[in-house]
């Protein structure tokens, strides 16, 4: 258990940033998802514009430090390579 005001404040913050970066990430997935969900459904044109709203969400989670940068290049590689060959 935390003793000291210091620790207590710590566990208070780290709970709201918990939170707060629960929330980024899911908004990121989020965005992700609206890609694939129209890359599945073989839709160009809404994977092109979804991908164009994910990738500044992924560079903002780089930003904010939930997501590493080469994880969200490899993430955004990897869908671009998807939409092109839908064709």
């Amino acid at each position: 258990m935390a003793n000291t005001p210091q620790a207590k404040k710590r566990i208070r913050r780290n709970a709201n940033r918990a939170a707060i970066n629960g929330a980024r990430v899911s908004r990121i997935r989020t965005f992700i998802k609206a890609v694939e969900s129209a890359l599945a459904a073989g839709k160009k044109d809404d994977a092109v514009a979804a991908l164009k709203k994910a990738q500044p969400e992924m560079a903002r989670g780089v930003a904010r430090g939930v997501m590493h940068k080469n994880t969200a290049s490899r993430k955004f590689s990897r869908l671009t390579k998807r939409v092109a060959a839908l064709g």
